[in-house]
């Protein structure tokens, strides 16, 4: 079958280390099973893996993906929720210590078909179509948990998404309008600010500016270069939810304004099942879809990449086997 893999490790030039070509069919270990790949989505972890990070030389080659949506083999139509982790274990399973993303352990999603635990599997509504139940799984998911189950927010309240154009902002954007949260966000650009209020935020402000008034909750998935402005716009005893840091890993502390103003900082990693499954029913109940900025086939999934990486992006990139 055919798939795209990480061939090699290339911090500088992650590209690089991309491969097209046929494949062995998947593995399926005992309860697993297989599913037949109609959408993929990319992910920026996609070129973290390509970097090296989370991905050591010695599991390469390792097809790369995390989102999919395809057929199973009893005919269903299904999303692979990408969280895999220990059969035995109880619980939220995004807190499991041995649990990993598919393409981290086990082959990923862009290819023709992809191995999945069964109990992985969602049923996919026939209102979704496969390109846009496929950007769900990762992006959707956890902008869903940050805003839903880590934020501590309540309808009416505001809330601040810093990085407007990237795949889990843009998704914090219009989960909190749908979910009946005041939205800001920033972006250096002003075509991803107006992307922004495309999408439902009530105001869109450039990177680092002055905002209006404080707000109660931050979603931050930027890191080093919005996190002095994060700690600055949250009221006291406001929370800034952390799931990602694209622009560096090591951004100021500020402990002083940390504890004088009583701030709490979560972090938020994915989600669960059980929150892919609310997830799917809420884009039911509200209508809301993703926003797909290009499908593009399997073998152009370069093309894809490389726009993701350069930031050209207004919503997912879609990948069709």
């Amino acid at each position: 079958m055919l798939a795209a893999s990480a061939a090699r490790i290339s911090p500088e030039d992650p590209l690089s280390g991309l491969e097209l070509g046929e494949v062995p069919e998947p593995n399926v270990p005992e309860g697993w099973t297989v599913v037949e790949v109609r959408a993929a989505a990319l992910n920026h972890h996609d070129l973290w893996s390509l970097r090296g990070v989370g991905l050591p030389e010695e599991r390469l080659p390792m097809i790369l993906g995390c989102d999919a949506a395809g057929i199973a083999e009893d005919g269903e139509e299904v999303l692979v929720h990408a969280v895999i982790g220990d059969s035995d274990w109880r619980g939220d399973e995004t807190l499991d210590p041995t649990r990993t993303l598919l393409s981290e352990l086990h082959p990923g999603t862009l290819a023709e078909k992809v191995a999945i635990p069964r109990h992985n599997l969602v049923p996919k509504p026939p209102s979704l179509s496969f390109e846009e139940a496929a950007c769900l799984p990762t992006a959707w998911l956890t902008a869903y948990r940050m805003l839903f189950t880590r934020s501590g927010l309540a309808p009416g309240d505001t809330v601040l998404v810093q990085g407007a154009g990237g795949g889990v902002a843009s998704a914090a954007i219009a989960l909190g309008r749908a979910g009946g949260f005041r939205v800001w966000a920033t972006s250096r650009e002003e075509r991803k600010r107006e992307f922004a209020r495309e999408l439902g935020a009530h105001e869109a402000f450039e990177a680092g500016a002055r905002l209006p008034d404080r707000v109660d909750a931050v979603i931050e998935t930027v890191g080093e270069a919005t996190w002095a402005h994060s700690l600055r716009a949250v009221r006291p005893g406001g929370r800034i939810v952390v799931a990602g840091a694209t622009s560096g890993m090591q951004p100021p502390a500020d402990l002083p304004r940390i504890f004088f103003k009583q701030l709490e900082v979560v972090g938020s990693t994915m989600g669960t099942r059980a929150e892919l499954v609310r997830l799917v029913s809420m884009l039911e109940a509200t209508g809301l879809r993703p926003r797909i900025d290009r499908t593009v086939p399997l073998a152009e999934v370069a093309d894809g990449l490389a726009a993701m990486a350069a930031g050209d992006v207004h919503g997912k990139i879609v990948v069709v086997p």
